[in-house]
């Protein structure tokens, strides 16, 4: 394979991505940059409609479709809609997920599997879909999954979202291994505290730990993942595959004493 210019490695015109639980925050911020590098962008949502809505407003080409991720039916709709009012789907991004807090002696066994479901089902149906669309029309394509750097080293009351991101991990692996002689990339990003509205005041003692632990002495903003997850989509990492790549200011570099 030829490499293409270093002026079009990051372009993505032409390309239909699918970006899941993109009504806002990282998603959003994947949306966003994916649509300024040329795609035509499906926001898909679990409640957020008005906020999704609104985010196809501001998209040169895209698209917004509900649903729970969780149900087979609605990852189906999913794509079908993406096919009929785009095209066919080029690339995944899998955002959606939830994170509340539990402890292990505390944690109901819904609430575990429920979290369980929300991130590493929904990863593994939107890959499942994707994969079986490209294979049918011989075509390649990328997924990239949002993982944390909480699959990597535990945070406390997150046993079950640590659980999850971790297996979402391997599952990146299993899945590049699987899907790679398809022409199907698939990787992962781990973020670490990525701001939001509100959280100094909500949180203030993390955000204050996370700033100081950090090398880069700040919190990530969802631009900085969004630029990790074009870099993985795009044909600037077209030997890459079955990879995670850390977006945490250096976080998990930080000095145990």
């Amino acid at each position: 394979m030829t490499a293409p210019p270093v002026s079009q490695l990051l372009d993505l015109t032409g390309k239909v991505a699918v970006v899941t639980g993109a009504s806002s925050g990282i998603g959003r911020g994947i949306a966003e940059r994916f649509a300024e590098a040329g795609a035509a962008v499906m926001v898909h949502y679990r409640s957020g409609r008005a906020e999704a809505e609104a985010l196809v407003g501001e998209l040169p080409k895209g698209h917004a479709v509900g649903g729970d991720l969780c149900a087979v039916d609605a990852v189906e709709h999913l794509f079908e809609e993406t096919e009929r009012s785009l095209g066919p789907a080029d690339i995944l991004v899998n955002n959606a997920g939830i994170y509340p807090m539990h402890s292990i002696l505390e944690a109901p066994a819904e609430a575990w599997q429920e979290v369980v479901d929300a991130n590493l089902r929904t990863t593994h149906l939107c890959t499942q879909s994707l994969a079986r669309s490209l294979t049918k029309r011989g075509a390649g394509g990328a997924v990239v999954n949002i993982a944390s750097i909480e699959g990597l080293h535990p945070a406390p009351l997150h046993s079950h979202y640590n659980a999850a991101k971790g297996a979402i991990l391997m599952y990146t692996r299993s899945a590049a291994l699987e899907l790679g002689p398809h022409r199907i990339r698939v990787n992962a990003v781990s973020p670490g505290l990525i701001w939001r509205e509100g959280i100094e005041e909500a949180w203030p003692e993390g955000v204050l730990a996370f700033e100081t632990r950090a090398p880069l002495g700040r919190l990530g903003r969802a631009e900085d993942v969004a630029d990790a997850c074009l870099f993985l989509a795009s044909d600037a990492s077209r030997w890459t595959t079955g990879a995670n790549l850390v977006v945490d200011g250096g976080v998990l570099t930080a000095k145990a004493f």
